[in-house]
């Protein structure tokens, strides 16, 4: 079908955004369309102003508007248990929960040497830091089961092998394979609490 040309450029933009094929690409520029001007001008800054004022927190990597985010700048939270995750969506996934209490470290990928991503290529030294300046902290390794997941979660576990670092997984009740920021919240809250132990 051929599209106007401004048609055709919103929509093979929104075929950028993951989960979105052609006809729900089309589906949504026309959705768009169809807002009113103040509406879509409204839109239009929101994607501007995210992309413009989110940043890494400098303790964490999640994502903020801060130098710091909420997370990390709340005293009420356990410092001293750190899930590590993959990326900033799995942040809020586990925060719908509502039962977690710790904090996030975010690696910003998988050791991966097929892909020639490596540890240097991810967010590791931060966490190396940060576990040294705590006094018996745990890890909680929150990586999705895949090869790249276990290849990280072998190469953490070796690099801290001689810290007084307890260094546990979620239990296994996820599927292989499962991306963490999909799974239900029953599910990863059932992970967090039957976690495993896999290093003194």
């Amino acid at each position: 079908m051929n599209y106007p040309l401004d048609l055709e450029k919103l929509t093979s933009y929104l075929q950028k955004l993951p989960g979105i094929g052609e006809k729900s690409a089309e589906r949504y520029a026309i959705a768009i369309l169809e807002l009113s001007d103040e509406e879509a001008e409204g839109l239009s800054d929101a994607i501007k102003s995210a992309k413009k004022n989110l940043r890494r927190c400098s303790i964490c990597g999640h994502l903020t508007d801060q130098e710091i985010c909420n997370i990390c700048s709340d005293e009420s939270r356990n410092k001293n248990v750190i899930c590590v995750i993959e990326d900033y969506k799995s942040v809020f996934s586990f925060e719908k929960t509502g039962t977690f209490n710790g904090t996030y470290h975010v690696l910003n990928g998988l050791i991966s040497p097929m892909d020639d991503i490596g540890p240097e290529d991810i967010n590791l030294s931060s966490l190396i830091s940060r576990v040294e300046k705590l006094e018996n902290p745990e890890l909680i390794l929150a990586l999705k089961p895949t090869v790249e997941g276990e290849a990280t979660t072998l190469y953490i576990k070796k690099i801290l092998e001689n810290k007084k670092v307890t260094i546990s997984r979620l239990s296994y009740g996820i599927p292989m394979g499962a991306e963490i920021d999909y799974l239900d919240n029953v599910t990863l809250e059932k992970a967090l609490e039957d976690r495993k132990k896999i290093s003194e």
